[in-house]
Parts: C-alpha cells; sequence; structure tokens
C-alpha cells in the first residue's frame, strides 16, 4: 500500500504525466483523503528511513493534517501520530543536522503538530511546549547549538497563538471556549517558561542570528496580548528591545538587521496596545520610556538625515508611525475616559504634549502610506476636543496652540507633491490614491472646524489671500501646486459658508464665511485664473465658478468674462477639460440663464460648431477625433458630455429676456441641421449599419436634451406650461423626425430607448400638441421587440400624459387603449427564465396597474367600457383579480385591490345608507351583481392562498387595502352584501360577538376598519 501511495502520488504532480493517468492518481488520492484509515499510510510514508521525495512527504503530511483537523481521529490514533511526527522531529531537528525541511514542509508540520495541541494537550500532551523547548539546546547556547530546533519551537509557539487568540480569526462559541480553556491553562502551566525561553534567546540576541531573534520579537508581540504584561516587562526583554529598535546605521529594508528592529518596535506596539484600566495604561507608557525611545528613532540618520533622500527607510518610517498611532490613541482613550481621576489625567496631558509632534512629523510625512497611519489617532484626538467643546463646554481657545499646527500640517498635506506630474496616465493610480487622502484629511478639516471654527476660517483665508496676493509678485508667483491647493481649500472652505441658506442673506452675506468666500471669489475672477495654463487650475476654476454660481447672481458684471471662459474651455485642446467645460458649462447657464437673455443668441453661436454629432463605435477609439483625445475620454462619456452642449443651447434660449423670434430662430438653427442630418443616415441604419444606427441614436437624444434645456414643465404641473407655440412647433418637426426614425428602426433597442428619452423631455415643449402623434409613439415604443422594462417605463411616462392631459385626451386613449392593453398583456405573459426576467416583469405588473389607477382617478373610467376596448375588458379584470390574489408580489397585489375599489366607487352607483332597505343603483346595469360575484369573495380568498401570511409588513398593506375594498362594497350594494358578509364569517368560524363586532366595525370609519381587518384576519389565522 505505501509504495501504491507513493508512486500514484509522484504519477499526479509529475508534469510530464498523460492526463488521463493523472486524472486517475488525482481520484485515488482523493479516496485515500477520505478513507478513515488512509492517514496511517500516509504517517509511515511520512516519517520513513530513507525518506521519499519532497512532494510525497509534503502530499502525505497534508492527509495527516486534514485527518487531524476535521477531528476524525480518537484520543488514541491522535497520541500515535503525535508519537510518530514527535520520533521524526527528534531526528531531523538535531543540532549539526543537515536534513532540513523545507519551508512548505515546516508549515504543515507546525500546522499538524498545533492541530494535536488542541487535542491533547489538556490530557495526553502537558509536555507540549517542554518537548519543542528541551530540542532548542539549554539557555548558554539557545539559537547556536540547534538553531533549526530554536526556530521549530518558535514556529509553534506562534502557531499556537493563531490557533486558539488570533481575534481576527471566526469562531463558533465552541471553539472559542476551547480556546479560552486553552489559553487559561497555559497561563497556569507554561507561559513563565515560555517567557523565560524569550528571555533567554533575546539576552543573546547579537551572538545569534537576527532572523531567529525577529521571530522571538514576534512571537512575544502575538502572545502579549493575553498573557501577564510583566513577564513581558523584564528588564532583559526590555534591555533586547532598546537594543535592537535603536540599532543604528543605514540597513536594506529588507535585511536582518531592519527586520529586527521593526519587529522589536512592533513589539512596543503591542505590549502598549494590551488593554488594561487607564491608570495603568499610562504607568506602562511611562515606564517604557516611549518619548524618547520614539524621539531617538526619529532622530536616527535613516528617518532623519536620510529622510529627503532615495535611501530613505520608508518601512522604518511606517513601523513607527504605527507605534505613535497606537500610543497617541491610547492617551486620547484615556482622556476621554468618564470619571478618570487628575492625577491620570494629568500624566496623559503630559504624554500627549510629548507625542503631539512626533504625531505631526509623520503626518507630514511625504509618503501618504506614512501619513495614513497615524490618521486614526489624529481622528481620535481631534474628535475628543470637539466632544469636549460641543458636550463639556470647553473653550475652543484653550486648544489653539494645539489646533493650529495641526490645522497647518493637514493643509500642506492637502497639496500636491513637488514630484507629482498631474494628468500623466502612468500615474494615474497616484492620482487615485492622493484624492482618496485628500478625502480623509478632509474629515480631518471639518473636525477642526467643528471645534474652533474662527481658527478655521482665518486659516484658511489666510492660505488662499496669501497664495493668490503672490500672482502680483515678480518673483516670488505661485506655481500650479500653490494655486490648486488654494483653490482646492476654496472649494471646501463652501461647506461652512454655505451651510445657513447659501452665501447670501436678502443682499449681503449671510456669514462671516461667506464673506471671506466672497472676497476670495472676487479675487479669483479678477486675477484671471481662467487663463492659467495648467489643467488642474482650469478645472479647479470651472468647479468653483458653479459651486458658487451665487456669486455672480450679485456680480452680474462678472459673469461675460467668466462666459469667456467657459467658451474657451469647451474649445480646449485638453480632452478631459473639454468634456468637463461641456458638462459645468450647462449647470453653470441653468443657474443663471435669467440674466443671460441678452447674450443668448452670442453663446449660441460660440458653441455651435462643437454640435456636429459624429457616433463613434468602441473600434473608432484611436481614430483622429474629438473622442479619441488624451486623457482616454471614453466614447460615451464623450457623447454624455456633448448633450449637455444642447440642453445649455436650450436653456440659455428658454429665458423670458429672449424674444419668441429669437428663440425660434435658435431652435431652428439647432433642430433643421440634425433632422436632415437624420434623414441622410436612415436608409444606411434601415440597412443595419451600426454607425448609422448610432448616428440615428445619438441625434434623437439631442433632440431630448435641447427640448429639456427650452422647458422645465412637465404634463400634469400647475405652474408654467410649454414655451409658445411658435418655438413649440419647431419642436413638433423634431418629434415628426424622431417618429420616422422610431417607424423604420422599432426592433433596434438603442432607437427604441432614445425615442423614449426623448418623448419624454419633448412633452414639456410640446404639450398638448404631442397628442395626434402618441397613437404612433405608443405603436413605436411598444413594439413586439420591446422587453418588458421598456413597457414599463414607457407605462410611467404614459401615464404623466394621462394625467397632464386628461381633459384632451380620452377620445385618443379610447382609440389607443386597446392594441396598448394587448401589448402589455403579452409581456405579462412572458415565461419568467431568470432573476432579471422576474424583476421586470413585477415592474411591468407595478407601472400597469399605476397606469389603470390614472386612468380611473382622472374621470377617464368609460374609455375602459367603451365599444373600441370592449374585447379587452374581460382579460383587464383578470388581471386585477389575478394579481390581487398573489402575495408573492404584495406590492401589486395592494395594487390590483385598489383598483378593483376604485372600479366598485366609479360604477357601484350612489352609497346606500347603512340599514335601509335601499336597492343598489350601478352606473352599469347589472354591476352590482357583477361585484359581488366577482369581487366580495376575494378578500376571503386571498387568506387561503400558499405563501400568504398575515404578520408580514407589506402584506399588512394588501389585507388593508381588501379591507377598503369591503367597506366600499357595503356602501354600493347595502343589505345584500352584509347578510351575506354576516354568512362568510359564520363559515370562517366566527362567532356572534365576532360577527357583531366586525359589521360594527365596517359600518364606521374606513381608515378604521383598514386596521381592523388586518387585525382580525392576523389572529383568525
Amino acid at each position: 500500500m505505501d509504495a501504491q501511495v507513493e508512486q500514484a502520488i509522484e504519477i499526479a504532480f509529475d508534469p510530464r504525466t498523460e492526463q488521463h493517468l493523472k486524472a486517475q492518481a488525482y481520484d485515488f488520492l482523493n479516496r485515500l483523503r477520505e478513507d478513515p484509515n488512509g492517514w496511517q499510510v500516509c504517517v509511515t510514508l511520512f516519517t520513513r528511513t530513507p525518506a521519499p521525495s519532497e512532494v510525497v512527504r509534503l502530499v502525505c503530511l497534508e492527509v495527516v493534517n486534514n485527518a487531524v483537523q476535521t477531528q476524525r481521529l480518537d484520543q488514541q490514533s491522535l497520541v500515535y501520530v503525535r508519537d510518530s511526527l514527535m520520533g521524526y522531529i527528534r531526528q531531523w531537528y538535531t543540532p549539526g543536522s543537515t536534513n532540513l525541511d523545507s519551508p512548505g514542509i515546516q508549515n504543515k508540520l507546525t500546522q499538524t503538530v498545533t492541530y494535536l495541541f488542541t487535542s491533547l494537550y489538556a490530557t495526553e500532551w502537558s509536555s507540549f511546549f517542554d518537548d519543542f523547548r528541551a530540542l532548542a539546546g539549554d539557555a548558554s547556547n539557545i539559537g547556536t547549538q540547534n538553531p533549526a530546533a530554536t526556530v521549530m519551537y518558535l514556529r509553534i509557539i506562534g502557531s499556537v497563538h493563531d490557533e486558539i487568540a488570533d481575534v481576527v480569526i471566526p469562531r463558533t462559541a465552541e471553539e472559542q471556549k476551547r480556546s479560552n480553556d486553552l489559553k487559561d491553562l497555559i497561563r497556569a502551566q507554561d507561559v513563565r517558561k515560555i517567557a523565560v525561553t524569550w528571555q533567554e534567546i533575546l539576552s543573546r540576541w547579537r551572538q545569534i542570528d537576527l532572523g531567529l531573534t525577529e521571530m522571538c520579537l514576534r512571537t512575544i508581540a502575538k502572545w502579549v496580548s493575553w498573557i501577564d504584561i510583566s513577564l513581558v516587562l523584564d528588564g532583559t526583554v526590555q534591555n533586547a528591545l532598546l537594543g535592537l529598535a535603536g540599532q543604528q546605521g543605514n540597513f536594506a529594508a529588507d535585511s536582518k538587521e531592519a527586520k529586527a528592529r521593526d519587529a522589536a518596535i512592533d513589539t512596543f506596539t503591542e505590549t502598549v496596545g494590551k488593554k488594561m484600566p487607564p491608570s495603568d495604561k499610562i504607568e506602562l507608557m511611562q515606564y517604557l520610556n516611549l518619548g524618547t525611545i520614539v524621539g531617538q528613532l526619529i532622530l536616527s540618520p535613516a528617518l532623519s538625515q536620510m529622510r529627503n533622500t532615495p535611501n530613505y527607510d520608508t518601512d522604518l518610517a511606517e513601523t513607527v508611525a504605527k507605534l505613535v498611532n497606537n500610543v497617541m490613541a491610547d492617551i486620547v482613550r484615556v482622556m476621554d475616559t468618564e470619571g478618570v481621576n487628575g492625577e491620570t489625567y494629568g500624566k496623559a496631558n503630559e504624554l500627549l504634549q510629548t507625542f503631539m509632534p512626533y504625531l505631526l512629523r509623520f503626518f507630514a510625512d511625504e509618503y501618504d502610506e506614512i501619513c495614513s497611519a497615524v490618521i486614526p489617532s489624529l481622528t481620535d484626538l481631534l474628535t475628543m476636543l470637539r466632544k469636549n467643546v460641543k458636550l463639556k463646554g470647553a473653550s475652543p481657545s484653550q486648544y489653539s496652540g494645539m489646533l493650529q499646527p495641526i490645522l497647518d500640517a493637514i493643509i500642506a498635506k492637502m497639496k500636491y507633491d513637488e514630484t507629482a506630474s498631474w494628468g500623466d496616465e502612468d500615474e494615474m493610480t497616484d492620482e487615485a490614491e492622493f484624492q482618496e487622502l485628500r478625502k480623509r484629511l478632509h474629515v480631518l478639516q471639518q473636525t477642526v472646524a467643528a471645534v474652533d471654527e474662527g481658527l478655521y476660517i482665518d486659516t484658511l483665508t489666510r492660505v488662499v489671500a496669501t497664495t493668490f496676493a503672490r500672482l502680483d509678485s515678480a518673483d516670488d508667483k505661485p506655481n500650479w501646486r500653490d494655486l490648486d491647493l488654494a483653490m482646492h481649500e476654496m472649494y471646501l472652505f463652501g461647506e461652512l459658508a454655505v451651510k445657513n441658506n447659501g452665501l447670501y442673506a436678502k443682499t449681503q452675506p449671510s456669514s462671516i464665511a461667506s464673506q471671506r468666500l466672497l472676497e476670495m471669489m472676487a479675487k479669483m475672477v479678477d486675477a484671471g485664473l481662467a487663463s492659467h495654463p495648467h489643467p488642474a487650475i482650469q478645472l479647479q476654476y470651472m468647479e468653483i465658478c458653479v459651486r458658487y454660481v451665487q456669486f455672480f447672481e450679485h456680480n452680474s458684471a462678472t459673469i461675460p468674462k467668466v462666459l469667456e471662459s467657459f467658451v474657451a474651455f469647451a474649445h480646449n485642446d485638453n480632452g478631459k477639460i473639454k468634456l468637463r467645460a461641456w458638462y459645468l458649462f450647462q449647470r453653470f447657464i441653468r443657474h443663471l440663464r435669467a440674466q443671460l437673455g441678452d447674450v443668448a443668441q452670442n453663446v449660441v453661436q460660440a458653441i455651435g460648431d462643437l454640435l456636429t454629432i459624429k457616433a463613434e463605435l468602441p473600434e473608432d477609439k484611436d481614430d483622429d477625433d474629438i473622442s479619441s483625445e488624451d486623457n482616454g475620454q471614453s466614447i460615451d462619456a464623450t457623447f454624455t458630455s456633448q448633450l449637455s452642449l444642447f440642453e445649455a443651447i436650450g436653456t440659455v434660449a428658454s429665458t423670458a429676456a429672449v424674444p419668441v423670434s429669437t428663440k425660434v430662430a435658435i431652435a431652428k438653427s439647432v433642430i433643421d441641421p440634425l433632422s436632415s442630418d437624420l434623414h441622410r443616415h436612415l436608409p444606411a441604419a434601415r440597412n443595419g449599419d451600426s454607425r448609422a444606427v448610432l448616428q440615428v441614436h445619438h441625434i434623437i437624444m439631442a433632440f431630448g436634451s435641447l427640448a429639456n434645456g427650452f422647458s422645465d414643465w412637465t404634463p400634469g404641473t400647475k405652474s408654467g406650461g410649454p414655451p409658445p407655440s411658435e418655438v413649440s412647433g419647431e419642436f413638433l418637426g423634431a418629434s415628426e423626425t424622431t417618429l420616422i426614425a422610431l417607424e423604420a428602426l422599432r426592433h433596434t433597442s438603442d432607437v427604441r430607448n432614445a425615442a423614449r428619452t426623448a418623448f419624454s423631455r419633448l412633452l414639456g415643449v410640446l404639450g398638448s400638441q404631442v397628442l395626434p402623434q402618441l397613437p404612433r409613439w405608443i405603436d413605436g415604443l411598444l413594439s413586439s421587440a420591446s422587453s418588458n422594462d421598456e413597457m414599463a417605463m414607457f407605462l410611467r411616462t404614459l401615464g404623466q400624459v394621462v394625467y397632464g392631459f386628461k381633459a384632451e385626451i380620452a377620445g385618443i386613449l379610447d382609440q389607443l387603449l386597446s392594441p396598448l392593453l394587448h401589448q402589455v398583456f403579452t409581456g405579462l405573459s412572458q415565461p419568467i427564465t431568470g432573476t432579471d426576467d422576474e424583476i421586470q416583469l413585477k415592474e411591468l405588473k407595478q407601472q400597469y396597474l399605476n397606469f389603470i389607477l390614472v386612468i380611473l382617478n382622472n374621470d377617464l373610467g368609460p374609455v375602459l367600457v367603451s365599444p373600441a376596448n370592449q374585447g379587452t375588458f374581460d382579460p383587464f379584470l383578470g388581471t386585477l383579480t389575478r394579481y390581487s390574489l398573489d402575495p408573492s408580489d404584495p406590492q401589486s397585489a395592494r395594487l390590483a385591490l385598489s383598483a378593483l375599489g376604485r372600479l366598485t366607487t366609479i360604477w357601484g352607483g350612489p352609497d346606500i345608507p347603512l340599514g335601509s332597505a335601499q336597492a343598489p343603483a350601478p352606473a352599469l346595469p347589472g354591476f352590482d351583481s357583477f361585484i359581488l360575484a366577482q369581487f366580495a369573495p376575494l378578500p376571503w380568498s386571498l387568506l387561503s392562498v400558499p405563501g400568504f401570511n398575515p404578520q408580514d409588513a407589506q402584506m399588512r398593506s394588501v389585507l388593508q387595502e381588501a379591507g377598503q375594498l369591503q367597506w366600499v362594497i357595503l356602501r354600493k350594494t347595502g343589505t345584500i352584501y352584509r347578510d351575506q358578509l354576516q354568512n362568510e364569517l359564520r363559515n370562517l368560524g366566527a362567532g356572534d360577538e365576532s360577527i357583531h363586532e366586525y359589521i360594527g366595525s365596517i359600518a364606521g370609519d374606513m381608515t378604521a376598519f383598514r386596521k381592523f381587518f388586518a387585525s382580525f384576519v392576523g389572529l383568525k389565522r
């Protein structure tokens, strides 16, 4: 069997093996792994002398490891494995042995022994740690006599911690209890002996291999969180830590010296991070003399003399920064603890003053990884100060001495490095990381502002004003990094300046911050920063102008200058600047359109050359054209930005100050060329030319964007209305052109999507003029090729049309309703093949039911039963009853019941006084009998549907709607339904008292009965 297993492993892992043999070997090994006794032959093979090959030993050990880990072995078998492996270790890990295991086998062996430890330490292997310690040698020669065994001992100690004490590893409650019991047992039996071994190793750190010293320190750093701290505070350990941490010299980051030094600092970090009472924590910090240690490390050549050179030890800097971060976090935690005594607080404050310069030193480091290492503790500090000011009444001025250098450091860190190259594609990752850092720094700035708003305002004002003042200097002009910093801070400053109802209160600045910001804006515009050559400054300029557009509303004389700048940016050679300018120009125009009437035509002429649409396919990306310029702008992003220009033209032309003739001229100047271009590309698009189809799509989208700019009005909105009829007439031509394209390309989803978007926007400029075209729109947008998602979106828009033009749409709705419903019914009957289909079907159902409710709620119900639509009436009612009984879609069920209630209200006739013998008088003959036969049973039928749960929150809303339906039916059919209802309640098992209560409730307030019905059903279920 041994030979068979060995041969199978060799075959399986030999790259020269044929695939069918390899598959057989893998199958054999999988069966071996699952065999309850398979581990036995693997133990024998692993420990055999002479040893088999490396791969055989590793696979065998993996099988044994799996058997031990999955707890498939009984106690006797575990002891057998232990004895076999310990025999192997004693044979191989001897002084002077040359048969050292590979790192892979050492790792797997350590893991297996650790699993044995968890199973046997408490019962059969109390000598676990002693057994491995004995192999390492005595105190006088540990680490040199048998270094391999010493490494194995330290590996196992580290692995034991990982298995039972690593807080990152998730554990079940049973596993956690086992781990806690094992830790208690170690603390009682072995931890002091383990600590002595640490001391023995560290006392000889200058004589032994530093890699071994590093391993020792790493195990201490792991164990310190759950053992007695005094074991780590031993003089031998502390002297070694100080010596290792303070090593002088220019070490390579991957050298043993550097790794040992970093491990020593990490050990300090973990020691300080150990949980303990506040007073003990402060005493520990003072005992460790961490302030002096960190100070010496910062002054070491690696962190001081080499700081601005290529030899700067960033690994050491980050390691020390983490130590400083942990110390500061603990100091703040102590100072923020309620009830801490005055003496402890005073000592903590002294430590805070000591470590504050260290924190700022690493926070200001040019390497973002090092800076980021101390941001958590700086955040904690500022949060504590804010709490002291806001909740405890502390005066902000008492912290100014601390806050000023913090804020100065934050602002300085916001600045691009001298080595940064903005916009370089090779540095896009660095740019993204820097912008992410800026976001974190911004949060810190906000916290400083919350502690001392005055200091924050004065500081940012000084930074921006000083930078802008240097623009007038002959020999000290700011570079682009200086300007970018000032403008970035100016952009962020608005969060404070605008937070209370904008920059202005009537005509005056709304606050001191607003006043300062307005001064900055005036200087920025006057200084001509828009002409600065650097793209970063140009982008900042545009963003700031749009963000603080209120400034221009009150300083209209500056608008022409800024408009000229935007036009220039819109024609910029840099693709990123150009596309962003197209979008921001539209936003700037929209805010200020009331003041642009005099220059509307000039604006249109200035950007008219940018309105030529040239559709591009992905394979065109490298062509020398508009979307293939620098900065890697995508084709979609280019066209989306271009749409902003069309909307901007509509916006600037729509203002009341622009004469109607000018509005018409502007609309015509844009629409006519687009229409001609669409007709020119339509034949090719009909023949399947992808680029032509895309061109048609883009033109239709441009029509919609232009219309969106011309009118904010939507049908049904009480205020406002479509533009003058002369303007609407121009857009009627755009609508006709779109319909021609839609009718020709209705089977192309992109064209349908563009047309649907354009339709919703054209409504605002066409008003009721769109109604004669409505059947064609529906025919094109609800074609057989339309998806359920498309139909749902169009029904939403169509409902808006019905609501907005309810007085004029009845005739057209009567004409188009049956074809519309037939198309919707077809979509509703489509089979579901996946989650997306299910989601789209639910959305279509809900939009269909909402559309029906719009018809019913706007006095258009008669179209449902007109001669033209009688053929769809029964299928229509069938959908309502079917969806009302579907607990898998509560939203649709609620809407369906609501629609049934509206039908009953509309066609059920006048209300019958309760208790009277008056006969029903339905608006439709026989509808009362229909209600009683078809609608009345539905609330009770709902209760017996599989999956119905009256306790579900969404189903309770369905039940309330069902209760409302009963309430309405009673008022339309009177005593007939009351008697029927009493019989139904008796059949459900209700007694006379319950029936009396029920009839009394339904005779009262509707809202109260809705709640009563839901509760009644819940109790009866």
